[in-house]
């Protein structure tokens, strides 16, 4: 693998040579989002949650462009708040008819290839924001995180598009980095025919002993979308030398959006089988769980949003004293800058 690495960064240096000089100094643009929500929850277990919440990030991006074509530019991307790290993702981006090559701290391939079922509310049913309002296991059918990788992705052939990631085992597993390192690919296909569209996506990582791997499609045909994808985790998916394994995961969520003038609402459902949930405060890492979510997103202008969620959720953990089920409603402003 070290010898792979080695011999991309040489074919990247010779293809910069003697271009640097002729292109103009790279300018960072400024943009982001601003999320602020509002929202009532009813469960079993009435764990403390607060009523509002907020998601911000400010994005620097800048690029320029050499005399070869070349595109060589730069995304930082800073947490509004945070209890860790204030920067999310930092990362240059090398653009040609070669493809795109990415180096720093960012999503692995198949998080950025991987299709789910159309979601439009602030909540969601796959990796949303469930668990920001109650206590429950959150389904996730595309499993990576952010990591300091170096990625690289075919340019478009046909709609075909194929992407890979490799990150140390010191970014993404415990104990002293004594983990495997971390392989991260994808394959998607994205076509717009006559009156109607689909987009497949196959995506999966290789974290420790063992692999998730998971499909996605979604298919548009005039106002409509609708789609759905699945998970599989392994039992011993990025376990370090000193962990035991645990007990395998499937995850998969289905929905469908109906777009209209400036509104767009949308229906999903995801289930979970799971053997990863964390074990904080005595739950069991095993049961199941089902959630649907009902979403609306309305354009107010340029940049701002009204979205609402209501959602409903039954959570069978294993350890009954644990299990919970309820539901809410969540509505508030996204604006994007």
């Amino acid at each position: 693998m070290k010898k792979i690495l080695i011999a991309s960064s040489a074919l990247v240096v010779v293809a910069f040579a003697g271009q640097a000089q002729a292109s103009e100094k790279i300018k960072l643009s400024v943009g982001g989002y601003m999320e602020q929500w509002a929202g009532i929850a009813d469960q079993d277990r009435r764990e403390s949650r607060n009523a509002f919440q907020s998601d911000t990030e400010i994005h620097f991006k800048g690029a320029t462009t050499l005399d070869n074509g070349i595109e060589v530019g730069a995304v930082v991307e800073l947490e509004g708040e945070t209890s860790g790290d204030q920067v999310d993702e930092q990362y240059l981006f090398v653009n040609g008819g070669f493809g795109q090559i990415k180096l720093g701290k960012d999503d692995g391939a198949a998080d950025d290839m991987g299709l789910i079922a159309p979601a439009v509310g602030p909540v969601g049913v796959n990796d949303g924001d469930l668990t920001n309002w109650v206590d429950a296991y959150l389904p996730d059918t595309v499993q990576t995180s952010d990591a300091k990788r170096l990625t690289y992705y075919t340019p478009s052939l046909g709609g075909f598009r194929a992407g890979v990631s490799y990150a140390d085992s010191d970014e993404l597993n415990t104990d002293n980095g004594t983990g495997d390192n971390v392989v991260s690919a994808g394959l998607s296909y994205e076509k717009d025919f006559d009156s109607w569209s689909l987009g497949l996506s196959a995506v999966g990582e290789n974290k420790g002993e063992g692999n998730w791997y998971g499909l996605g499609a979604n298919v548009g045909f005039g106002n409509f979308t609708v789609g759905g994808s699945w998970g599989h985790i392994e039992d011993d998916y990025g376990l370090s030398d000193n962990d035991t394994a645990g007990n395998e995961s499937d995850n998969f969520d289905i929905g469908v959006s109906y777009a209209m003038d400036a509104a767009t609402v949308s229906l999903s459902y995801a289930y979970a089988d799971y053997g990863n949930r964390d074990t904080d405060g005595g739950a069991s890492s095993t049961g199941e769980i089902s959630t649907v979510d009902l979403g609306l997103a309305y354009a107010l202008g340029a940049g701002v949003s009204w979205k609402t969620s209501v959602f409903w959720f039954d959570d069978d953990n294993d350890n009954a004293a644990f299990a919970n089920d309820g539901y809410g409603a969540v509505t508030g402003l996204r604006l994007d800058f």
